[in-house]
């Protein structure tokens, strides 16, 4: 963990090296945000570990240094266009960008190249020298090439860098991302390797401070001990000490009533300290376990206290169905005795957590399982979580046996299959794109597919543990449209109803216009404003494309 860490601090340190050469530079952070970044390292989820990170390296930022945050995938899931520039590049912006981060949800899609993007053109990269720092855990997910977008910025920037932060990603998905940044003359740092480039960037990038004066030397001091505080943790009254077992020691000064007061320093697993004579407050943490003494330090005495958690391990290992394999996306959240909120991991969860009743929620796509578990100080509760549900497949084809809907703007949900009374259905979930995978309990539900104007519905059955697919015909055709001159398209039913209307099949403010339609027969209307209005006439198939030019 702390060699991950270093890499993340290394990274970032970066920046405040390059803003340390030119405070006249802007810069953009663009931080994944999406659900993946709730997985683990050594127990720690990622997100946590680039809040530190960012937290302890914006300190060291100069208070003239013109910096922003931008993240994507921190409001919707299933978005490609979730991308917010939330801290605008500002000098002084240290304090807002280590709130924003602190505060943020992760949930999303990874549209990293649409946020890269985003980033260049905030800081005019046509105009002005910009960099942009891109920390990810994952892999492009929105149709998008990172390695062509590195090439177009390099093209069309003044002076346009982009550095790359893989956050947890193997050798061969680093190579995936790297290209972005090569492409621009920037760096790809792997984070999980980064302790060489840490201490180049601080032999080379931070400025040296000045060697101060010499002082006389001091008057010799009583002998002490080398250390002074070598504290103890345990999870029961009685048990064996734990070693590296990646908890933390919070040090504070302690206040006249005995309070917690200023925070000192956090250190981790086996420490051994020197503390100055005093009254402090030892807070000891494990997982989501934590327990609080004070201590009172006297010159030239040792201290071995012993803390214990009166906490038990508990492993959850959630499984969509009896015997089948553990789920890594799947949600597992837990309002453990004495939390101030529930806490959420993913995948196999491995957590310390206070003795007593902990309900446990497991959460697989739209499947659900409760639990009440009862945890002992000491004690390690292992629990297979099974929540019940099947997978399914949706796509949409244009007609029997024809080609599949192979476009983002396909939208596809679920549906439960028994209407209410009032004749509507609850929606169950939704997608965007071809190829949307459900997990979803027993029952019976309907699918419902639309591309532009067309749409169709699909029922479909699913049981616990089986997979499938579900395909929703469209009966439908794409409509090409080109109108020269055009500052208005619509496109009508040609059949008008018993009051001589016809049904409106859409629009665009353009010289062309594409969608996709019901087959059957329709009426184009074109509006040139001077010039007039114009109609045309076009027959659409089911799984065949028609052109209409109309002059």
């Amino acid at each position: 963990m702390k060699a991950f860490t270093r890499g993340i601090l290394a990274s970032v340190l970066m920046l405040s090296g390059l803003a340390s050469a030119n405070a006249a530079d802007r810069a953009i952070i663009v931080l994944d945000a999406s659900g993946s970044m709730w997985g683990q390292i050594d127990g720690k989820p990622k997100l946590e570990i680039a809040r530190e990170a960012l937290r302890s390296v914006l300190t060291t930022i100069p208070a003239d240094t013109e910096l922003g945050l931008m993240a994507y995938g921190h409001r919707e899931k299933g978005s490609c266009s979730d991308i917010e520039l939330i801290v605008p590049p500002a000098s002084g912006s240290a304090s807002a960008i280590t709130a924003a981060a602190d505060s943020m949800k992760f949930l999303g899609k990874t549209p990293l190249s649409a946020a890269v993007k985003q980033a260049a053109e905030d800081l005019k990269y046509t105009e002005e020298k910009a960099t942009v720092i891109l920390i990810t855990d994952g892999l492009e997910t929105c149709n998008a090439d990172p390695c062509a977008l590195g090439k177009e910025l390099e093209q069309s920037g003044i002076d346009f860098t982009a550095h790359v932060v893989g956050f947890g990603l193997t050798a061969e998905e680093g190579r995936q991302v790297a290209c972005l940044a090569e492409n621009t003359g920037g760096k790809y740092i792997q984070a999980t390797d980064a302790k060489g480039l840490e201490d180049a960037l601080v032999q080379t990038v931070a400025a040296p401070a000045p060697a101060p004066a010499p002082e006389p030397a001091p008057a010799p001091e009583p002998s002490k001990p080398e250390f002074n505080f070598i504290p103890e943790l345990t999870l029961a009254e009685g048990g064996a000490p734990l070693k590296d077992a990646g908890n933390a020691w919070e040090i504070y000064k302690a206040n006249a009533d005995g309070s917690k007061g200023e925070r000192l320093t956090t250190e981790y697993n086996n420490y051994k300290g020197s503390l100055e004579a005093g009254d402090y407050v030892i807070r000891a943490t494990l997982g989501e376990a934590a327990v609080e003494q004070p201590l009172k330090v006297e010159a030239g005495q040792a201290y071995k206290p012993r803390f214990v958690l009166n906490a038990g391990t508990l492993v959850v290992r959630p499984r969509p169905s009896k015997g089948a394999d553990i789920v890594d996306g799947a949600a597992v959240v837990l309002d453990f005795p004495g939390g101030d909120h529930p806490a959420t991991y993913y995948g196999q969860t491995k957590v310390v957590l206070p003795a007593g009743e902990t309900k446990l929620k497991v959460t697989i796509g739209q499947g659900e399982a409760n639990e009440t578990i009862q945890l002992a100080a000491g004690q390690t509760v292992e629990k297979d979580v099974i929540v019940g549900v099947g997978h399914v497949v949706a796509n949409a084809i244009y007609t029997e046996g024809g080609d599949k809907v192979d476009a983002g703007g396909l939208d596809v949900r679920v549906y439960k299959a028994k209407k209410k009374i009032d004749g509507t259905r609850d929606q169950v979930t939704y997608g965007y794109g071809p190829g949307n995978k459900f997990d979803l309990p027993a029952g019976d539900y309907v699918l419902v597919a639309r591309m532009d104007q067309a749409e169709a519905e699909q029922p479909f059955n699913v049981r616990v543990g089986e997979s499938g697919e579900v395909t929703a015909v469209l009966g439908a055709g794409v409509l090409a449209i080109d109108a020269p001159g055009a500052k208005e398209i619509r496109v009508f039913a040609a059949k008008k109803d018993v009051q001589g209307n016809r049904q409106d099949f859409g629009y665009a403010y353009d010289q062309k216009h594409q969608t996709t339609l019901p087959a059957g027969d329709y009426v184009v209307e074109v509006d040139r404003g001077d010039a007039g209005k114009k109609e045309g006439s076009a027959t659409v198939k089911a799984g065949e494309r028609s052109e209409l030019t109309v002059q």
